[in-house]
C-alpha cells in the first residue's frame, strides 16, 4: 500500500463526472504525460480505500466538497512505463466515481500539468482505451 513497498502498489482513484454524466474531469498527469482520472497512493490517515480515493480526487481536482459514490466501479492492473515513478513499476488500482455539480469549480494541483473537462464520447486519443471502460463502468453505477 505504501510508496516504499514492493514494486507493485495498491492505489485508489476516482473518475469525476459533470451532472449530466456526459463529461469527465481529467488531469494531465505530470509523470505519465497523459490525461487520466485523479488518484494515487495511500497515506497513513486514509481510513479506507474510498477515503483514499476521495482524498486524492479532492486534492488533485481542487473540489473540496467532492463526494464519491461508495460502490467500487472498476479494478485495473497496469504497468508504469514512464520514467519518474521510482521503484514503483505497477499499480493495482481500485477505482470509484463521483459527480461535480459545478463544472467551473476545479483547480490544477501541483501534481498535474492541467485539468480539463472532456466529453465521454470525445476522450483524448492516448487515454481513450484507459478512460473509456472506466467511464462506462462508472456510469452504470451512477445510474446513466
Amino acid at each position: 500500500m505504501w510508496k516504499q513497498g514492493p514494486p507493485a502498489h495498491l492505489t485508489a482513484s476516482a473518475l469525476v463526472f459533470n451532472s449530466s454524466l456526459d463529461k469527465v474531469l481529467l488531469t494531465l498527469h505530470a509523470k505519465a504525460g497523459m490525461w487520466l482520472q485523479f488518484g494515487g497512493h495511500f497515506e497513513p490517515g486514509d481510513a479506507s480505500v474510498l477515503a483514499a480515493a476521495t482524498r486524492e480526487a479532492r486534492e488533485e481536482s481542487g473540489i473540496a466538497e467532492l463526494e464519491l459514490h461508495p460502490e467500487l466501479v472498476h479494478l485495473d492492473r497496469h504497468a508504469l512505463l514512464a520514467a519518474g515513478f521510482g521503484r514503483c513499476s505497477e499499480h493495482l488500482d481500485l477505482r470509484y466515481a463521483g459527480v461535480a455539480h459545478d463544472e467551473q469549480a476545479y483547480a490544477v494541483s501541483e501534481e498535474s500539468l492541467d485539468v480539463a473537462w472532456w466529453p465521454v464520447d470525445g476522450l483524448p486519443h492516448a487515454s481513450a482505451d484507459e478512460i473509456g471502460p472506466l467511464a462506462d463502468a462508472a456510469r452504470r453505477v451512477l445510474g446513466a
